[in-house]
């Protein structure tokens, strides 16, 4: 009798310790996630998460990253954000900085250990940029300083406003570390992605009770909602597992005096190499210009303030020119993203060294050309696909009745890829543990 091998997964002593290890540090997290820094009127925050508008993106974009705790503007309402654009930026780096480059080619592992240790450190400096900006940002969105009771770098002001900051820095550092501490002794080795992942979840049952508040149309809503999202779900799924086998073939190894037959391999070049990466920065840099706009829609000056209520409206995420200007640049930006970490990759060189060849191409250079060009065409269909999943909720919002739109998809369409791409490397790696400790879900007698 067939039986499946996820039922020894509470038996294994080593799965048992990694699962509880897990279950444990988020359990922290998100209790971390209530700690409120002091001196911020979270009344204040609540009010523009459900403004909507430039403001109400800002915040969802922010929410995504920092797990749901910008509206409650605790320790962590930055998440690992700064951490992220920390790793973002250091990996644009490679490219640019020859030193840097070489290392990465001469020795990749003490290579991915100094840009982790970069990241780490550059983390600190973006986390107080971070707050710095963030507090700012949600001052100019209201007008004065609402949302701090006291913010300034002189006089009285100065202690409480770095007493407000290093809060902040040290709450994301605490995500981060705790990110570390899962990738280390947890199932997953990916731990800053289950932070999030734990974030976003958590989100569900309050968009899922908005969704609800009308009763009259809730349910035949939530229904078409909960179909929608299962097709996406199976799309990204099936977009996320696409690969384009290149065929490899690996030279012969001597053993003793017989050579022994070249062996035919296969090179898989993944559909979708970025991720949801793209969709962050795309959301970033459309919402700065209604950032920025906001600033000046208090002007006196009329043709100052009609132009920054303009932007406004353009960049507010509430009409048809953002979401084709979205869709835009998501693809834009995958391409870009892959292309960055695809030469990062230098399949080429590495090829070469091993001996390797694609049939009908020469190796180094060439092979690299030729992977680059056959990854771009790919790319492609991903690209679009990820477009066209981060503009879904704005066409469901045109077609779905205003009382329903709040709760719309359950979750954003970043974080979707996100749950889906969490969850999904999660149980390989569980299947994986689960076949290195000696289960297997093939035949098992008795």
């Amino acid at each position: 009798m067939k039986r499946s091998a996820w039922r020894y997964l509470w038996k294994s002593y080593e799965i048992r310790r990694m699962l509880l290890i897990t279950l444990l540090l988020l359990v922290i997290y998100r209790l971390a996630a209530n700690v409120p820094v002091p001196g911020i009127n979270r009344e204040i925050i609540a009010q523009l998460a459900g403004s909507g508008g430039a403001a109400g993106n800002l915040i969802n974009l922010l929410d995504l990253l920092s797990g749901g705790t910008v509206s409650r503007f605790s320790i962590l309402a930055m998440g690992v954000y700064p951490y992220i654009t920390a790793q973002i930026i250091i990996q644009l780096l490679v490219p640019i900085i020859p030193a840097l480059e070489r290392r990465m080619k001469d020795n990749p592992r003490e290579g991915q250990k100094l840009m982790e240790r970069w990241t780490v450190i550059l983390t600190i400096p973006m986390a107080i940029l971070s707050a710095i900006g963030q507090i700012n940002i949600f001052n100019s969105l209201v007008g004065g300083n609402a949302l701090t009771y006291t913010f300034g770098f002189t006089g009285a002001s100065l202690v409480p406003t770095l007493t407000t900051i290093f809060s902040m820095m040290a709450g994301t550092m605490f995500g981060v570390w705790l990110g570390q501490l899962i990738s280390e002794y947890g199932i997953q080795k990916q731990g800053l992605s289950l932070i999030i992942f734990s974030g976003i979840v958590s989100r569900i049952p309050d968009n899922l009770g908005r969704l609800l508040v009308d009763f009259t149309t809730g349910w035949w809503v939530l229904l078409i909602i909960l179909v929608i999202l299962a097709l996406t779900i199976f799309a990204i799924v099936y977009v996320q597992q696409g690969r384009r086998y290149i065929p490899v073939l690996f030279p012969g190894r001597r053993v003793g005096n017989r050579m022994s037959m070249p062996v035919r391999s296969n090179l898989p070049l993944m559909v979708n190499m970025a991720g949801m990466i793209p969709l962050i920065f795309a959301q970033s840099i459309l919402t700065f210009p209604a950032i920025l706009a906001s600033y000046f829609v208090r002007s006196e000056t009329a043709w100052v303030k009609n132009l920054a209520e303009g932007i406004s409206n353009t960049f507010g995420g509430n009409n048809l020119g953002y979401a084709i200007m979205y869709l835009v640049m998501v693809v834009l930006f995958t391409f870009f993203y892959t292309d960055v970490l695809f030469t990062q990759q230098n399949y080429g060189d590495n090829l070469k060294k091993q001996g390797a060849q694609i049939p009908g191409v020469v190796r180094g250079a060439p092979t690299q050309k030729y992977l680059t060009k056959v990854q771009r065409r790919i790319t492609l269909p991903g690209a679009i696909f990820l477009g066209l999943v981060a503009v879904l909720p704005y066409f469901l919002g045109v077609v779905l009745p205003t009382s329903a739109q709040s709760g719309l998809l359950l979750i954003s369409a970043a974080g979707l890829l996100i749950v889906v791409g969490v969850v999904r490397d999660t149980f390989t790696i569980i299947e994986t543990e689960l076949k290195l400790h000696g289960y297997d879900d093939n035949l098992i007698k008795g």
